[in-house]
């Protein structure tokens, strides 16, 4: 709000000083300005919720609360490169579900380390 006003009370000073249009382009900068914080914002809200136990490893979708559940013994964690970027997939069955798209390349990676570790050590407590 605070940037539309200040880009309406330019838009005033200019027309004062004879920028007729003045007024006109502010009001298109904030409408421009609104709908890309109002995209930026309901992007902001996306999110995974990734649960494991010794059954199944369930993923969580948000803000849609689609689940999404993997046997855990049977899940497989896969940095596959595609579109040009990395791509974290967890495959099962034929199925596959590809998670974290919203993060960057290095916290995909640290991602897919600490889910092979986290089901390698669920395998290890199974087998004792």
């Amino acid at each position: 709000m605070v940037m539309v006003g200040l880009a309406l009370a330019t838009a005033g000073w200019g027309a004062w000083q004879g920028n007729v249009f003045a007024p006109l382009f502010a009001l298109v900068e904030s409408v421009a300005v609104a709908c890309a914080l109002s995209v930026a914002w309901r992007a902001g809200d996306r999110g995974e919720r990734i649960t494991l136990d010794e059954t199944s490893m369930e993923v969580q979708l948000l803000p849609s609360r689609r689940c999404v559940r993997f046997p855990s013994h049977w899940v497989r964690v896969l940095l596959d490169m595609g579109d040009g970027r990395q791509r974290l997939l967890l495959t099962s069955h034929g199925r596959d579900l590809e998670i974290g798209v919203f993060l960057g390349d290095q916290e995909r990676v640290e991602l897919s380390k600490k889910l092979k570790v986290l089901l390698v050590d669920l395998t290890d407590s199974r087998a004792n």
